[in-house]
């Protein structure tokens, strides 16, 4: 790495907390080196009270972008210049684009989770699914699901101050895409969720649960739901088997890490930041590595 960086070296960064055991600094990189170009990606801890100052340092070192992680996706949407389609429906910002110190805010997420499941063999369209989380990357599965042609989706949130968010988000995504039946539910009501995953081919934790230093829970308190045949995500990428994916593995379910979202939605933050193709295969072989 030392060996390429220069002067003219341009930087880019994550920002979020807790990012130690992030990927993107290790797919970012070795991109950048494979394909020539002169950016060298960090990764910054940053909380919700710092992020406006983070990136304000962005336009102050002429950085050309960086993503945004948890817990800071919803308040980086008010440091933004402008904001793409996804970003504004969604409500959160998870890549960030400085043309000429104009801010433009994106979000990937969406796209990265139909294109792991799509990597994986699964489609979306005509599917029902049951969403776990009511956060960031919630919502941006939300949309993109709905979007892309899911047929019925449900969502289920905790039942606090902004569970109403979700609720009008819900109602925005039902008119972008009418064909998409969207209810949401209290994801304390285990029997409910339980009942819902019967009916659906896909269920999806798009929450915390599961990551360090919660990588002993599970989002689902039922395992007796699990069968064969049904496709279990969770955006949970360390550890790489959460608990969920390893007790929906024992049940016989399809099961799609974290990881898949994560190279496909830098892949499509990498097409914005330099206008080229990231090398996904052989950043999918470093991965697994």
């Amino acid at each position: 790495m030392e060996k390429r960086i220069t002067g003219h070296t341009g930087l880019m960064a994550l920002f979020g907390s807790p990012i130690g055991h992030s990927g993107s600094p290790a797919m970012y990189n070795y991109s950048f080196a494979k394909l020539g170009l002169d950016y060298v990606y960090v990764a910054i801890d940053t909380g919700t009270d710092e992020i406006e100052a983070a990136i304000a340092g962005m336009r102050t070192y002429r950085m050309r972008g960086g993503n945004v992680t948890m817990p800071c996706k919803s308040a980086a949407l008010h440091c933004m210049d402008e904001l793409s389609p996804a970003a504004r429906l969604i409500g959160a910002v998870n890549t960030i684009v400085n043309e000429d110190g104009r801010l433009i805010g994106h979000n990937t997420d969406g796209v990265g989770f139909v294109e792991s499941l799509r990597d994986e063999g699964v489609e979306i369209k005509g599917k029902t699914m049951t969403l776990a989380g009511g956060g960031g990357a919630a919502a941006a599965i939300l949309v993109q699901c709905a979007l892309d042609g899911a047929r019925e989706i449900f969502v289920f949130n905790r039942k606090d101050e902004f569970f109403g968010r979700t609720e009008e988000l819900a109602e925005k995504v039902r008119s972008a895409a009418p064909g998409c039946a969207i209810r949401v539910c209290d994801i304390a009501d285990a029997d409910v969720m339980t009942a819902r995953i019967a009916e659906s081919d896909i269920f999806t934790n798009a929450t915390v649960v599961g990551m360090k230093p919660m990588d002993g829970e599970s989002v689902l308190q039922d395992t007796g739901v699990l069968r064969p045949g049904l496709v279990v995500a969770d955006v949970v990428y360390n550890p790489e088997e959460t608990r969920l994916l390893r007790e929906a593995k024992e049940a016989g379910c399809v099961c799609i890490g974290g990881r898949g979202m994560l190279l496909w939605q830098g892949a499509a933050a990498f097409r914005l930041f330099t206008g080229q193709e990231m090398p996904v295969s052989e950043v999918k072989e470093l991965f697994l590595r």
